[in-house]
């Protein structure tokens, strides 16, 4: 594989990934709305309650991975604040 191929890989790759996170925040500010707000903030306001969160949420997704572009996603659509995200993160 060539260098031209492969540096398009990586960022047609990274620019897909990133308009998914963009659209999932925008699909979930539109769909959740406050209560969702109100949700998040029960349990992720404390940071030891956001690392407990986030081992919930891995171990029903079953991947870390999903757990931290599922925050990220959140961060981005205004659910979350980067305090709350870390422990979320910090737990998956």
């Amino acid at each position: 594989m060539d260098l031209q191929t492969l540096l398009f890989m990586f960022f047609g790759g990274l620019g897909i990934f990133l308009f998914g996170i963009k659209f999932m925040g925008d699909g979930l500010q539109k769909v959740a709305g406050e209560r969702l707000r109100d949700i998040l903030d029960k349990f992720t306001t404390n940071p030891v309650m956001g690392v407990f969160a986030g081992i919930f949420v891995t171990v029903l997704l079953q991947t870390s991975t999903g757990t931290t572009v599922l925050t990220i996603g959140l961060v981005n659509a205004g659910f979350m604040t980067l305090k709350q995200a870390i422990g979320v993160i910090m737990g998956g």
